[in-house]
């Protein structure tokens, strides 16, 4: 694997030839085409203002929150140029003011004038000043030199879509330093984001100290070892811990607010508790002991909800997180709480007795114990003015009354909680997980959880639900991005797996629908700031600079299309022999056509560097690029681009949210190939992609069916397969049918799903999904 850190290297330099630059002039000009877009700018026909050392930054006077404000531009405006300027208290008819007064339905709205004598930023609050001064940092970007530079005559009113604007950071599994988390919240600031939901408390660690639980960071922050990989079994036999003090935590706190960024702590509960329970074995339902967990994924060892102790423990730890956090908002946590202990606990039994809990065809009883739980939790907050978060199983068992729900699995949750007008945060992990694989070349990133997530699926998240009613629609009340720290042992990590993801978030948390979004514009927006992101040494992935490649089969030519294209017009060469391109290779010039098997290989050349080189590995076949018709539906979430991904002559990896799987569940997988023209074929080839732990099975049976007319078939192959056990492995199967060789135009190929999962599984009786991909005839 290559270093993410190396990655980088050429990604800054590229982004330096993608911005204006001064330093072969003498004056620079700003340029407002910035992350996010601003809602209405209008650039009236006059003189700009001449940024230079110098100048003065007037604030209001009287209020320390403009000051800093001032002193914030000015040490912005001084990084990125090298200009001077200075902070006085004032309202001036020159220089650059900043004022408050503005009249907006938003108190984070701002508007920015710029006329030949000034700048002015004025807003209703000194938040929206604050994102008034952000929008100029960003357009004004890095001039190296110290030289003037103009910022043309301009007028912004700008105001924020959402007024929850959060990004999540687990320092559960993997912590970071104070000095590093502060600067998450920095990079928070530059997009725009005001909302850090920091997750304190996990199976793998307890993060954040309580005085009257002491043994909770002495004994709860501390796991023996850490588990290699994805739970290979290996450890790696060294000690990790550690904590924040309530004095640190206190440090963070006021270091965002300046920033006007609020911190929302998480403690997870009932579930994500071994941690705790190590420290307080008789939390639990079995007493213990109990280890801090060594590996990754969901402990079924949960806070006993039958315990009285247990009760107070919630009351006591929220009452010490509410003295650290003046937020609105606590986060309880909430999701994966496994309820084997609870149905095998006499005393969360008698707990379920006492308040006389039923199960009924919507939860179970230990889902509505849960519900109890939750609910003590919200009592206590709300007596002393605070309201809970929760993700979104707090539904299971029916909300807390006044609880605000964050929809982590896909929207379903949200949509629910918002028809029962309770406020939602919307944070789908399948666009907003950024612990998700952001390159399908997963073999060349630092190892991840899985999942695919490039740049262009979060920018193509729209949070506004079309199935609920415009009335429903007004309690989707914010966005936020998740970082969950498994595989990021170290704050590089974090921002390469962050950045710049976050641009794409911030846009769609603070921009307004009714504008179309333009993903070729945002590239290049995003292209300038990744000049800051250089400037102040963070680590950020460049993806955005290779080559964009889509190959699609053209069904009437019987060949593969090619289109790439890169952020910059770049040139691009390839190769088809799996060699590394040069200059001396094929340059690519207005699409591509590919009719043979292949190893393609592109890259973009600039003076600066080579980009990532971009590898497809083609096999062509009988079946490759012919006409394909599904009998039975695909999986919506899992659909990408439909049944031609099972012709386009490309086979996918272990990672089966690439797009080169598409899923059944429910239904078997059905397709029908027309090759056109009587062919002789012998054999069937189909992969399956299994994984078990996120109910994708191996298929239960195939079947392969001929037809020269499409109306009379014949079956030539068929085989059945075994249940899978538990310790069949999780990877790519291939199946091969081969049979005598017949001629057919049509054939058929019917891959059957699991209807039911095994007894020996977590979701036994359910059914699983069936992934696959490439039918090879041949």
């Amino acid at each position: 694997m290559k270093p993410f850190s190396k990655l980088n290297c050429l990604g800054l330099a590229f982004a330096g030839i993608l911005a204006t630059s001064c330093t072969e002039q003498p004056t620079a000009v700003a340029d407002y085409q910035i992350v996010p877009m601003p809602l209405e700018m209008t650039t009236p026909q006059q003189n700009g203002f001449l940024l230079k050392s110098g100048e003065t930054i007037y604030y209001t006077a009287g209020n320390e929150k403009m000051k800093k404000n001032a002193e914030f531009l000015a040490s912005f405006i001084k990084e990125q140029t090298g200009i001077d300027l200075k902070v006085q208290e004032g309202d001036e008819e020159s220089g650059i003011v900043l004022k408050l007064g503005l009249e907006a339905n938003s108190p984070e709205a701002y508007r920015m004038t710029v006329d030949g004598k000034k700048v002015v930023i004025a807003a209703p609050s000194e938040a929206g000043v604050f994102y008034g001064i952000q929008t100029l940092r960003k357009s004004v970007s890095v001039h190296e030199g110290g030289g003037a530079i103009e910022l043309p005559a301009v007028e912004i009113n700008d105001s924020p879509r959402f007024s929850y604007r959060g990004m999540m950071l687990d320092v559960g599994r993997h912590m970071f330093t104070v000095d590093e988390i502060k600067t998450y919240i920095d990079m928070l600031a530059l997009h725009n984001i005001n909302r850090f939901h920091w997750h304190l408390s996990e199976d793998q660690g307890w993060r954040i100290e309580i005085k009257k639980y002491p043994k909770l960071t002495e004994i709860g922050s501390k796991r023996d070892e850490t588990v290699i990989g994805r739970n290979s079994g290996e450890y790696d036999g060294k000690p990790y811990g550690g904590f924040y003090t309530q004095e640190q935590a206190k440090e963070i706190v006021a270091y965002a607010a300046e920033r006007y960024i609020t911190v929302i702590p998480e403690i997870d509960l009932p579930g994500h508790m071994q941690a705790a329970l190590a420290a307080y074995p008789e939390l639990g339902c079995t007493g213990g002991p109990y280890k801090v967990w060594t590996m990754w994924g969901v402990s079924d060892n949960v806070l006993c909800a039958g315990n009285d102790q247990t009760i107070q423990f919630i009351k006591d730890v929220l009452s010490e997180i509410i003295d650290i956090f003046p937020s609105k908002y606590i986060h309880v946590g909430g999701d994966e709480c496994p309820k084997d202990k609870w149905k095998t606990c006499p005393k969360c039994q008698a707990r379920i007795k006492a308040l006389g809990i039923k199960s009924d065809s919507k939860h179970s009883k230990e889902e509505y114990l849960q519900s109890y739980v939750i609910g003590e939790a919200e009592k206590f907050l709300n007596e002393h003015g605070r309201n809970i978060i929760g993700w979104d199983e707090i539904l299971e068992g029916g909300l807390a009354p006044n609880a605000t729900v964050m929809s982590w699995r896909g929207e379903a949750g949200g949509i629910e909680a918002a028809r029962q007008k309770h406020n939602v945060i919307m944070t789908p992990n399948t666009y907003l997980y950024f612990d998700y694989y952001q390159a399908k070349d997963t073999e060349n990133e630092p190892l991840a959880i899985g999942g695919y997530l490039p740049m262009d699926r979060v920018y193509s998240y729209e949070p506004m639900p079309a199935e609920l009613t415009p009335e429903e629609q007004k309690y989707i009340t914010g966005v936020q991005a998740n970082v969950w720290t498994e595989y990021m042992p170290t704050f590089a990590q974090v921002q390469y797996m962050t950045l710049p993801r976050m641009a794409a978030l911030c846009e769609t948390q603070w921009s307004t629908p009714d504008k179309k979004k333009d993903y070729a514009g945002f590239l290049k927006r995003t292209a300038r700031l990744t000049k800051i992101y250089q400037l102040k040494g963070w680590n950020y992935a460049t993806h955005i600079f290779d080559v964009n490649v889509k190959i699609e089969p053209n069904q009437e030519t019987g060949k593969l299309d090619v289109n790439a294209y890169t952020i910059d017009d770049a040139p691009v060469y390839y190769t088809l022999d799996g060699t590394e391109p040069t200059t001396a290779s094929l340059k690519y010039e207005n699409g591509l056509s590919i009719d043979k098997t292949c190893v393609l290989r592109m890259a973009a050349i600039r003076p600066e560097g080579t980009s990532r080189i971009t590898c497809d590995s083609i096999s062509f076949c009988k079946s490759t690029a012919k006409p394909i018709t599904m009998l039975q539906p695909i999986n919506k979430a899992y659909e990408y681009n439909g049944a031609i991904t099972l012709v386009d002559g490309m086979t996918g990896n272990r990672n089966y949210k690439t797009g080169r799987w598409i899923a059944f569940y429910g239904n078997d997988m059905e397709a029908v190939i027309d090759l056109k023209e009587a062919t002789e074929i012998s054999s069937m080839t189909l992969h399956t992609c299994v994984e078990k732990g996120d109910w994708i099975f191996d298929a239960r049976g195939i079947s392969v069916e001929v037809s020269d007319d499409n109306q009379t078939i014949k079956q030539v192959a068929s085989e059945t397969y075994p249940v899978m056990k538990e310790t069949d492995p999780n990877q790519v199967y291939e199946h091969t049918l081969t049979f005598t060789p017949v001629k057919a135009r049509y054939v058929k190929v019917k891959a059957l799903s699991e209807k039911s999962i095994p007894a020996w599984h977590g979701g036994k009786g359910k059914t699983g999904y069936l992934f696959v991909d490439e039918i090879i005839l041949n």
